[in-house]
């Protein structure tokens, strides 16, 4: 236990500062470092809990894919970052009140973790034990039967994000030959073929 415990303090001590550091950095290239930087001790943070499914998740999704998309588009993009917080004080207000909401709900879930510790296991899917079934077998188990139709609903979702952003960013542009499905199947002989007659002693 003094091994895990001090591991644990490790990850949430270096988990907390690059979290800070993310928007304390001046240079958003910095910040999106110290983001994968937080994704990492998060993760190890899982695998202390034994929860080894959601820790290869975090790395191969948010590291592997979010926070790399973030890297690429902040090198590519020259956008001025200083010109985008000047006005960031203008709402500091409406920060500051989502940041007081937001600890005071962590504030009445810890008191009530400390008033009433059997509440964590009295749930209607209690997680069984890891010699019995591994952390992602009863992952799999509530989440594609209990939980089936919140995850196609959530799928769907997605789907429709990703057409919806195909949509909005796709130009046409003149001058572009492109490929026409419904005409290509549409074709008939009478299209696809053009009989030109050429006169004798002239060219096409």
């Amino acid at each position: 236990m003094g091994l895990q415990a001090l591991f644990f303090y490790l990850f949430a001590f270096v988990a907390v500062a690059s979290a800070f550091m993310v928007i304390a950095a001046r240079n958003p290239v910095h910040s999106v470092l110290f983001l994968i930087l937080t994704f990492f001790n998060a993760a190890g943070l899982f695998l202390l809990t034994g929860a080894e499914f959601l820790a290869m998740i975090l790395l191969v999704v948010y590291v592997g894919a979010v926070a790399v998309l973030f890297l690429f588009v902040v090198m590519m993009l020259d956008v001025d970052f200083a010109e985008m917080k000047s006005g960031a004080l203008e709402y500091a207000p409406v920060g500051a009140l989502v940041g007081i909401i937001l600890a005071a709900e962590l504030i009445i879930v810890l008191a009530g973790n400390a008033f009433n510790p059997a509440a964590a296991g009295s749930g209607a899917n209690p997680i069984p034990a890891p010699s019995e079934r591994t952390n992602t077998q009863a992952l799999g188990d509530v989440l594609y039967t209990d939980y089936i139709f919140y995850f196609q609903i959530a799928g769907m979702v997605l789907l429709v994000a990703m057409i919806g952003a195909i949509v909005l960013t796709l130009r046409h542009r003149e001058h572009i030959k492109r490929q026409d499905i419904t005409e290509q199947v549409a074709r008939t002989k009478e299209t696809a073929i053009e009989v030109v007659k050429v006169k004798p002693g002239q060219g096409i």
